[in-house]
């Protein structure tokens, strides 16, 4: 970490300090709310959980290095400084905001309905091409992740993409006043979080708070292939960079190719230049990050080379759209979230790869008034698309395979029972649903299963 004292630390928070004033001026190595990360010069963040109180840990975090915690309640006997606030969580999104204006670099905002994890992969991807890049591990982007991510930046870093999730109104603010950022970047506003949102324009309204915090002089970078991104014309009195598929974008693709597990193939064209690329995925809708990608790291003055180097050595993460082989099946591993747009992105990447194609699909959460029409809608476009056979789980997923002309089941049990007989040899099998779902049971279940000739 740059040089962060205990004292920096608590006037950032507003919080209580209690200790000797010589470790004032003592400096963190790292922040932590896990006491197992505990090491020397550790931070130690108290947060009181559904199941665990991280209170219950102080001593012990003290024992294995740790010179301060931040804390809700005095730790009895302390034999090294706290920080005492009214509330851990609240106090980590302060201490994080006061760590980031410590760096003076290229920060970039990633949010969307659909696609920010990838894109923000593909961002890290090719800024790391030219710079010491920093980025949100894993799925860490909400109101303990984003602080968490901040303050983990360390002291050399020179650009970093952060990755900032919502579900309601207001939070993007309390994200982007801490992330401050550079460079804004959106990827998709879809159907998502509508039981808070409302619809799609309550999504925009809502992924837009991200810019009334952006740095002085930033840049806001859109998917104009997005009808909803499209409308916003000017930011802060500053032109959007477009980015997407079609032509009329500032940065656009031709001569697009899927290749299935051997890549997306294409031309990213801007400025006068075209660049020839393999995206390392199975998703088309995958040049579009590629794009996003390329109009950041253009405004970084990263030469063609880097660009097409950093997304070439793209490399996803979790259980997004991963392909797995047994012996008989291939399989998409999508089963990270779901909603409308993302189900129907990965039935379009389905649909490229080769053998019949079955979906297994489970409930999508939190969509509000319209979740049954919009599962129906949603199993309509799997027929639409050719998708051989539609398998369902869930309440809700029942309409979605009413739409698809699918089969639905009351239970994971029940679907896995009659996997055996519904599978051939050689099919090619999409499993996607909610996380709440944990489809990643049908994953696994699907990997020992045997398939018969």
């Amino acid at each position: 970490m740059k040089p962060f004292t205990l004292q920096e630390i608590a006037d950032a928070c507003g919080g209580t300090y209690v200790g000797d004033d010589a470790s004032r001026q003592r400096t963190v190595t790292s922040v932590e709310r896990d006491s197992r990360h505990i090491r020397d010069g550790s931070l130690f963040l108290a947060i009181k959980g559904g199941r665990v109180d991280g209170h219950d840990f102080m001593e012990q975090c003290y024992a294995a290095g740790a010179i301060c915690a931040i804390c809700e309640t005095a730790p009895q006997n302390a034999a090294k400084p706290y920080i005492l606030v009214d509330s851990t969580l609240a106090a980590v999104k302060k201490i994080a905001k006061a760590y980031r204006e410590k760096f003076d670099i290229p920060i970039v905002g990633v949010s969307g309905s659909v696609g920010k994890t990838s894109t923000k992969e593909m961002l890290y991807s090719v800024l790391s091409q030219r710079f010491k890049t920093h980025k949100t591990q894993g799925n860490l982007n909400n109101e303990l992740g984003v602080p968490l991510t901040l303050l983990a930046m360390p002291e050399d870093t020179e650009a970093a993409v952060i990755e900032m999730g919502i579900s309601g109104f207001g939070e993007m603010t309390r994200l982007s006043e801490m992330v401050q950022p550079t460079i804004c970047v959106l990827t998709v506003i879809g159907c998502c979080h509508l039981e808070n949102l409302g619809d799609r324009d309550g999504v925009l309204k809502a992924k837009t708070e991200m810019f009334a915090h952006a740095r002085d002089n930033a840049a806001f970078i859109l998917n104009g292939d997005d009808d909803k991104l499209r409308t916003v014309t000017e930011v802060r009195g500053v032109k959007p960079v477009f980015f997407g598929i079609g032509a009329e974008n500032d940065y656009y693709a031709e001569n697009i190719v899927n290749n299935g597990e051997d890549g997306v193939r294409c031309t990213l064209c801007f400025g006068g230049k075209r660049l020839d690329a393999v995206i390392p995925a199975i998703g088309t809708y995958m040049v579009s990050n590629a794009l996003a990608a390329a109009a950041v790291g253009s405004l970084l003055g990263m030469t063609g080379d880097e660009i097409v180097r950093g997304v070439e050595a793209f490399e996803n993460v979790g259980r997004r759209a991963r392909v797995l082989h047994t012996d008989g099946l291939k399989i998409i591993d999508d089963c990270y979230n779901a909603n409308p747009t993302s189900v129907q992105a990965s039935l379009d990447t389905l649909v490229n790869l080769t053998g019949r194609k079955v979906a297994i699909l489970g409930d999508m959460k939190e969509l509000g008034a319209e979740e049954l029409a919009l599962h129906f809608q949603t199993g309509a476009y799997a027929r639409q698309k050719g998708v051989d056979l539609v398998l369902c789980v869930g309440p809700l997923a029942e309409a979605l395979a009413k739409g698809a002309g699918g089969k639905w089941f009351e239970s994971v049990e029940a679907l896995e029972q009659a996997l055996p007989d519904l599978l051939r040899r050689g099919d090619t099998v999409l499993v996607k649903a909610s996380h709440s779902m944990q489809f990643e049971r049908i994953t696994e279940f699907l990997k020992e299963m045997p398939v018969a000739p």
